[in-house]
């Protein structure tokens, strides 16, 4: 069992670190903890450990003079770098000392997971002559960074630097989006992959943490570079048999210098539609668009609406609506069985993606019944019937998921209250719990910091306001809760990746 030594000096962040993981199931233990650099080497000298996960900036000793001294105490440890700062020097200097990664606070558990997974890999392997551990950490960087670029959650000047450092290079027209993904994203997979594609050049590997292995192409010419595209991803799916089932999800072309990011959502779009088409193993966004076409054209839903219930657990408001919208569609002319069917389909579609925004993880079988039952029904109340059972289970597993009632209320006093001063210590009164208690339940049931949800939930609201509504910034940041409307702009660049002026020129 490998042995890991926690520091930061936020209490809440250490506690949390013992609840979130299920360390025993990695086959790790916490042996220690610190509250700074030099509480944390001076308890190293006496204590074994394989594995460091340190705060940077800290009291009395900061996280990187930490790491070059218990290096000097245990020269083969593994070091995971927690950090509020996203400073471009910290992470420079992080890699020439050979961090396994550099995570932002607050903390992504997948992709902590996922970064403790590959150290205790290579752990096992250590003894190994093969294994090239430097590249190994360029690996995890570069996953931490290229899935920061495809969502559109970092600025292009930092992304270059970035970029610079470790030998990304994306600097043709378009950009092109391919997701491959397995029952079970397997390192040996990913292994399989990168010798594939060694030595090619106009694409760039990297693992999301939603379980898929994602490739960036980058090319000039638009016809010439699609083709190649084309044959490079056949050429992958036939000598990956061993793997299957395998499934390929392929964006749109998109152009460098307006919106490459589009590629990797279209790409994410077109997975969805592998419930609806079983017995394909590639599907194409491009193909499937006069699909969402037709069927968004005829669809009367305020989608806005839907996803107001669906974050409110209201099945019943969620039925209402559905008898409502297919109540207008009896009386449209020229309807058939088979638009009603394409229809029943997307509604499903947008409702598990909704469910996955909000939960932050995926259940890939969740409809598989309703979807399968759509296939084979003209009747119109059965589609019906088909809707309220998917509104249920969409209700149901947000609720499940929800395992304590005082979380359940604490998500609802922000749905009422989110544009006022609501904070931990205030809830902790309202609801005779300890704040720092609340805060550690908080964020391992929702997944997200107190802090992170009511930024998030203020943001989306935010966006609903700059989409529907003639008032200026200012008051929309005033309305969803932000008094200080530098403030908001920073918090509203943090999770759109545009500023809110620009958002609403979007709209």
């Amino acid at each position: 069992m490998y042995k890991v030594f926690i520091v930061d000096d936020e209490p809440f962040i250490i506690e949390g670190l013992y609840d979130i993981v299920d360390w025993a199931e990695l086959d790790m233990e916490i042996v220690g903890q610190a509250g700074n650099g030099l509480e944390a080497l001076e308890a190293l000298k006496h204590i074994p450990a394989d594995i460091l996960v340190t705060d940077i900036s800290m009291p009395k000793m900061n996280g990187l003079d930490l790491i070059r001294q218990a290096r000097e105490l245990h020269p083969e440890l593994k070091v995971i770098v927690l950090s509020g700062f996203n400073e471009f020097d910290y992470l420079k200097e992080g890699m020439m000392l050979g961090i396994e990664n550099y995570l932002l606070k607050p903390i992504n558990l997948e992709e902590f997971k996922a970064t403790l997974n590959t150290v205790a890999e290579k752990l096992n392997a250590s003894k190994s002559p093969f294994v090239d551990l430097n590249e190994q950490s360029i690996l995890i960087l570069k996953d931490n960074i290229m899935y920061r670029w495809v969502r559109n959650q970092i600025k292009p000047p930092e992304f270059q630097e970035r970029a610079d450092l470790l030998g990304i290079r994306l600097d043709k027209r378009y950009v092109l989006v391919s997701l491959l993904r397995s029952k079970e994203l397997s390192q040996s997979l990913f292994e399989a992959v990168l010798h594939q594609l060694w030595g090619k050049e106009g694409v760039i590997p990297f693992r999301d943490v939603e379980g898929n292995i994602v490739l960036v192409y980058n090319f000039d010419e638009l016809e010439q570079g699609l083709e190649e595209i084309e044959l490079t991803n056949h050429q992958l799916m036939s000598v990956l048999l061993s793997y299957r089932p395998l499934r390929m999800s392929i964006g749109s072309a998109q152009e460098m210098e307006a919106e490459p990011f589009l590629s990797y959502t279209h790409a994410k779009k077109a997975q969805e539609y592998f419930m609806i088409y079983p017995e394909r193993n590639i599907l194409h966004y491009d193909q499937l668009k006069g699909h969402q076409d037709h069927a968004e054209r005829s669809i009367p839903m305020n989608w806005n609406e839907y996803s107001k219930l669906i974050m409110a657990k209201d099945k019943a408001g969620l039925i209402a609506r559905i008898d409502e919208d297919f109540g207008v569609l009896r009386q449209m002319q020229g309807i058939s069985p088979e638009i009603l069917q394409e229809l029943a389909m997307e509604w499903i579609i947008r409702f598990k993606m909704q469910l996955e925004e909000i939960r932050h993880d995926e259940e890939p079988d969740l409809y598989k019944d309703q979807f399968a039952r759509i296939r084979t029904t003209a009747s119109i109340e059965e589609l019906v019937q088909i809707m309220h059972e998917v509104a249920g289970i969409t209700v149901e597993s947000l609720t499940n998921d929800m395992k304590s009632p005082v979380v359940q209320q604490v998500l609802h006093y922000i749905d009422q209250s989110y544009n006022e001063d609501i904070s931990l210590k205030t809830l902790g009164a309202l609801y005779n719990i300890h704040p720092v208690y609340l805060g550690q339940l908080f964020h391992k049931e929702v997944n997200q910091s107190f802090t992170d949800y009511i930024n998030w939930y203020r943001i989306e609201k935010a966006k609903e306001l700059l989409k529907h509504s003639p008032m200026k910034v200012q008051e929309i940041a005033r309305g969803v809760g932000y008094w200080e409307t530098g403030y908001f702009y920073k918090q509203f660049r943090k999770y759109v990746g545009i500023s809110p002026t620009e958002y609403k020129g979007l709209s």
